[in-house]
């Protein structure tokens, strides 16, 4: 079997645990950053889904692992999750939240 998408660092260990012996490549940060990119669509695909279900344990699961992606791309920039949460709150304050009212907004006069 033959995946070559970026994983979980201890997905090796668990491919190892089950008797398989894997083949793997460390990236260098360009590589990184590619994958992030390809990992970032899939998961975003996976919580659409998710959400398409309406299934609350799948939109959660999902949710944290686009979290990781996110994460993971903002230490390759050298910020964090702390730096994304004062961002989002500074937002909110200015302009408010997505989450408390749930209006759409258009320019289009006909709508």
């Amino acid at each position: 079997m033959q995946y070559n998408k970026l994983v979980r660092d201890k997905i090796i260990e668990i491919i190892e645990l089950n008797g398989e012996k894997p083949v793997s490549h460390i990236l260098n940060d360009d590589e990184y950053r590619d994958e992030l990119v390809k990992k970032l669509k899939e998961e975003c695909q996976e919580l659409l889904e998710a959400i398409e279900k309406n299934n609350r344990d799948e939109i959660v699961e999902e949710s944290a692992d686009l979290m990781e992606v996110i994460c993971s791309i903002n230490k390759l920039q050298e910020s964090n999750f702390d730096d994304i949460i004062k961002v989002m709150k500074e937002k909110r304050e200015k302009r408010g939240g997505l989450i408390l009212v749930p209006v759409k907004y258009s320019l289009n006069k006909n709508i």
